[in-house]
């Protein structure tokens, strides 16, 4: 398959997906909700814990492992091998899980670097479709995430990353994609998570929101009065504001849209119909918008942490606070 078909093939498979967008959000109201196809697979409620200070995060690295770990035998004794492998590999003693709860489709929050001595700390809030079955994909975002901002970092500066996959993400395909409902729902969960941070940092960590895809629907829901110091939008379908100085947050935001991102062409409109408010409403990388929109490069929907690419380099630069170093559009 020769370049010029790869991309003929890409555009195909964008349009594609633009019709389908498109055609949920128009429809929505009168499609079933989705509901996961699988059957539920059994898991111990989570570790109960005190709230996690610098002195006690190893304990509860630990204890958030221990929990992983008898996840994964019953979900083994339940037949269900691609879970129990899942739930296993967070038990690896190398993880450090903040948090852990195998039930349902999973949540888990995971630390990579040392959090307790960090001077810039980014926290990476996932979009749709994102569960332990799928968190392999979420967790080599941070990865990379993380190693860009130990290469990009100032000599003396520590690094860390959080991935936060701390609230149940609607389905690419189901009307909850549509709506603000789970983002309501998971924005109190974000805002006790940066109370955690502080508490365990300190006051003088700088703390930055990289939110990809629906994922800035769920910072938006939760930025009024957070204490962070930027929000950056990626990949997003809107944020339910109509402008940035509409999340009433004192950070400041940034939006990112690859070249060949589909999100693009989903309609930016927001509209009450039969008690239910579709679609998010104004782009965030349009001027009427008011964030510092950024360079992200040719990328599609899921490149942004690419190694190499613009939009990792910047999102690094955003969360390290090197905000004139950072490219534009």
């Amino acid at each position: 398959m020769g370049p010029g078909t790869t991309v003929r093939w890409r555009r195909r498979v964008g349009r594609w997906r633009r019709t389908g967008c498109a055609a949920l959000i128009a429809g929505a109201v009168v499609l079933p909700l989705s509901g996961a196809a699988r059957p539920q697979i059994p898991a111990p409620a989570p570790a109960v814990l005190a709230a996690p200070t610098a002195a006690t995060l190893e304990k509860t690295y630990a204890a958030n492992r221990a929990n992983a770990a008898q996840a994964s035998r019953m979900a083994a004794d339940h037949g269900d091998r691609h879970r129990a492998a899942a739930d296993r590999s967070m038990a690896d003693p190398s993880r450090r899980l903040l948090a852990f709860d195998g039930r349902g489709a999973g949540l888990a929050t995971e630390v990579l670097g040392d959090l307790a001595h960090a001077d810039r700390v980014a926290v990476l809030v996932p979009g749709s479709d994102t569960g332990l079955d799928t968190y392999g994909r979420f967790r080599a975002a941070a990865l990379a995430l993380h190693r860009q901002l130990v290469a990009e970092a100032p000599a003396g500066t520590r690094t860390a990353v959080v991935a936060w996959l701390g609230y149940t993400t609607p389905g690419t395909v189901s009307t909850t994609v549509a709506t603000t409902g789970r983002a309501d729902l998971a924005a109190p969960e974000l805002r006790d998570l940066v109370d955690d941070l502080r508490r365990i940092t300190g006051p003088d960590t700088r703390l930055a929101l990289l939110c990809h895809s629906y994922g800035s629907v769920v910072c938006a829901r939760a930025a009024d009065g957070l204490d962070v110091s930027d929000i950056a939008l990626v990949g997003s379908p809107g944020t339910g504001a109509d402008t940035a100085a509409g999340l009433h947050t004192d950070a400041r935001i940034w939006a990112g849209r690859g070249a060949d991102d589909w999100v693009e062409h989903v309609p930016h409109l927001s509209a009450d119909l039969f008690g239910t408010t579709l679609g998010f409403g104004t782009d965030p990388t349009s001027p009427g918008f008011g964030a510092r929109v950024f360079d992200t490069g040719d990328g599609g929907h899921s490149d942004y942490f690419d190694p190499g690419s613009p939009s990792l380099t910047n999102l690094a630069r955003i969360a390290l606070g090197e905000t004139t170093e950072v490219t534009h559009d």
